[in-house]
Protein backbone atom coordinates (compact mmCIF):
# COMPACT_ATOMS: atom_id res chain seq x y z
CA UNK A 1 0.00 0.00 0.00
CA UNK A 2 1.27 3.49 -0.81
CA UNK A 3 2.03 6.22 1.69
CA UNK A 4 -0.87 8.28 0.30
CA UNK A 5 -3.43 5.47 0.69
CA UNK A 6 -2.12 4.58 4.15
CA UNK A 7 -2.44 8.24 5.16
CA UNK A 8 -6.00 8.40 3.91
CA UNK A 9 -6.89 5.23 5.81
CA UNK A 10 -5.38 6.62 9.01
CA UNK A 11 -7.20 9.94 8.65
CA UNK A 12 -10.48 8.23 7.78
CA UNK A 13 -10.62 6.71 11.26
CA UNK A 14 -10.03 9.96 13.19
CA UNK A 15 -8.24 13.29 12.99
CA UNK A 16 -4.48 13.17 13.60
CA UNK A 17 -1.98 15.94 14.21
CA UNK A 18 0.82 16.30 11.71
CA UNK A 19 3.22 14.92 14.30
CA UNK A 20 1.07 11.86 15.03
CA UNK A 21 0.56 11.13 11.35
CA UNK A 22 4.27 11.47 10.62
CA UNK A 23 5.12 9.07 13.46
CA UNK A 24 2.63 6.46 12.27
CA UNK A 25 3.81 6.70 8.67
CA UNK A 26 7.46 6.63 9.74
CA UNK A 27 6.97 3.28 11.47
CA UNK A 28 5.35 1.81 8.35
CA UNK A 29 7.66 3.41 5.79
CA UNK A 30 11.00 3.99 7.55
CA UNK A 31 13.00 4.29 4.32
CA UNK A 32 10.78 6.99 2.75
CA UNK A 33 10.91 9.99 5.13
CA UNK A 34 11.10 12.58 2.33
CA UNK A 35 8.04 11.09 0.63
CA UNK A 36 6.17 11.13 3.94
CA UNK A 37 6.81 14.88 4.25
CA UNK A 38 5.54 15.40 0.69
CA UNK A 39 2.39 13.35 1.32
CA UNK A 40 1.61 15.26 4.54
CA UNK A 41 2.05 18.55 2.70
CA UNK A 42 -0.36 17.39 -0.03
CA UNK A 43 -2.87 16.29 2.61
CA UNK A 44 -2.67 19.72 4.25
CA UNK A 45 -3.04 21.56 0.95
CA UNK A 46 -6.22 19.57 0.23
CA UNK A 47 -7.59 20.19 3.73
CA UNK A 48 -7.45 16.51 4.66
CA UNK A 49 -5.05 17.08 7.56
CA UNK A 50 -5.19 20.18 9.71
CA UNK A 51 -3.48 20.72 13.05
CA UNK A 52 -5.93 23.55 13.73
CA UNK A 53 -8.95 21.28 13.27
CA UNK A 54 -7.29 18.45 15.18
CA UNK A 55 -6.43 20.74 18.12
CA UNK A 56 -10.01 22.02 18.37
CA UNK A 57 -11.53 18.53 18.28
CA UNK A 58 -8.97 17.12 20.71
CA UNK A 59 -9.36 20.08 23.10
CA UNK A 60 -13.15 19.71 23.20
CA UNK A 61 -12.72 15.99 23.85
CA UNK A 62 -10.43 16.68 26.80
CA UNK A 63 -12.96 19.01 28.39
CA UNK A 64 -15.68 16.40 27.84
CA UNK A 65 -13.45 13.94 29.74
CA UNK A 66 -13.17 16.40 32.65
CA UNK A 67 -9.47 17.07 32.14
CA UNK A 68 -7.84 20.17 33.60
CA UNK A 69 -5.62 22.76 31.90
CA UNK A 70 -2.32 21.35 33.19
CA UNK A 71 -2.95 17.89 31.77
CA UNK A 72 -4.28 19.33 28.52
CA UNK A 73 -1.10 21.41 28.13
CA UNK A 74 1.14 18.46 28.93
CA UNK A 75 -0.53 16.05 26.52
CA UNK A 76 -0.72 18.66 23.77
CA UNK A 77 3.10 18.82 23.75
CA UNK A 78 3.20 15.08 23.15
CA UNK A 79 0.76 15.43 20.26
CA UNK A 80 2.69 18.26 18.64
CA UNK A 81 -0.06 20.89 18.94
CA UNK A 82 1.03 22.74 22.09
CA UNK A 83 0.97 26.19 20.45
CA UNK A 84 -2.56 25.73 19.16
CA UNK A 85 -3.80 24.35 22.48
CA UNK A 86 -2.14 27.24 24.34
CA UNK A 87 -4.09 29.64 22.11
CA UNK A 88 -7.33 27.74 22.74
CA UNK A 89 -6.74 27.75 26.50
CA UNK A 90 -6.36 31.53 26.45
CA UNK A 91 -9.45 32.05 24.26
CA UNK A 92 -11.93 29.59 25.73
CA UNK A 93 -14.34 30.72 28.41
CA UNK A 94 -14.19 27.52 30.41
CA UNK A 95 -14.92 27.59 34.13
CA UNK A 96 -12.12 25.26 35.25
CA UNK A 97 -13.24 25.44 38.87
CA UNK A 98 -16.70 24.19 37.93
CA UNK A 99 -15.21 21.50 35.68
CA UNK A 100 -13.08 20.26 38.59
CA UNK A 101 -16.17 20.16 40.79
CA UNK A 102 -18.20 18.35 38.10
CA UNK A 103 -15.44 15.77 37.67
CA UNK A 104 -15.27 14.90 41.34
CA UNK A 105 -19.02 15.25 42.00
CA UNK A 106 -19.61 12.36 39.61
CA UNK A 107 -17.39 10.23 41.84
CA UNK A 108 -18.83 11.49 45.12
CA UNK A 109 -22.50 12.20 44.43
CA UNK A 110 -23.40 12.55 48.13
CA UNK A 111 -20.58 14.93 48.92
CA UNK A 112 -17.19 14.42 50.51
CA UNK A 113 -15.91 14.02 54.02
CA UNK A 114 -12.54 15.08 55.38
CA UNK A 115 -11.37 11.47 54.94
CA UNK A 116 -11.99 11.79 51.18
CA UNK A 117 -9.83 14.90 50.83
CA UNK A 118 -6.58 13.10 49.94
CA UNK A 119 -8.29 10.93 47.35
CA UNK A 120 -9.96 13.96 45.80
CA UNK A 121 -6.67 15.86 45.65
CA UNK A 122 -4.92 12.94 43.94
CA UNK A 123 -7.82 12.34 41.56
CA UNK A 124 -8.10 15.96 40.41
CA UNK A 125 -4.36 16.53 40.40
CA UNK A 126 -3.93 13.58 38.04
CA UNK A 127 -6.62 15.09 35.83
CA UNK A 128 -4.61 18.31 35.58
CA UNK A 129 -6.33 20.76 37.91
CA UNK A 130 -4.46 23.31 40.02
CA UNK A 131 -4.47 23.39 43.81
CA UNK A 132 -6.96 26.29 43.89
CA UNK A 133 -9.36 24.44 41.59
CA UNK A 134 -9.06 21.28 43.68
CA UNK A 135 -9.66 23.18 46.92
CA UNK A 136 -12.77 24.79 45.42
CA UNK A 137 -14.14 21.42 44.31
CA UNK A 138 -13.44 19.85 47.68
CA UNK A 139 -15.01 22.74 49.59
CA UNK A 140 -18.16 22.53 47.46
CA UNK A 141 -18.39 18.77 47.98
CA UNK A 142 -17.79 19.08 51.71
CA UNK A 143 -20.57 21.67 51.89
CA UNK A 144 -22.88 19.34 49.99
CA UNK A 145 -22.10 16.52 52.44
CA UNK A 146 -22.72 18.81 55.40
CA UNK A 147 -26.05 19.95 53.97
CA UNK A 148 -27.16 16.37 53.30
CA UNK A 149 -26.18 15.10 56.75
CA UNK A 150 -27.95 18.01 58.45
CA UNK A 151 -31.15 17.02 56.68
CA UNK A 152 -31.52 19.78 54.10
CA UNK A 153 -30.50 19.56 50.50
CA UNK A 154 -28.44 22.37 48.96
CA UNK A 155 -30.84 22.52 45.99
CA UNK A 156 -33.64 23.96 48.14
Amino acid sequence: MSIWNTSLNILARREHSQSELFTKLQTRFPEQLDEIDDVILRLQERGLQSDERYAQIWFNGQIAKYRGPKRIQYESRQKGVADRIEALLSQVEQDWYQLAYDAVARRYPSGATYEDKGKIYRFLSYRGFSGDMIQYAYDELAQKYTNLTEGHDSTE
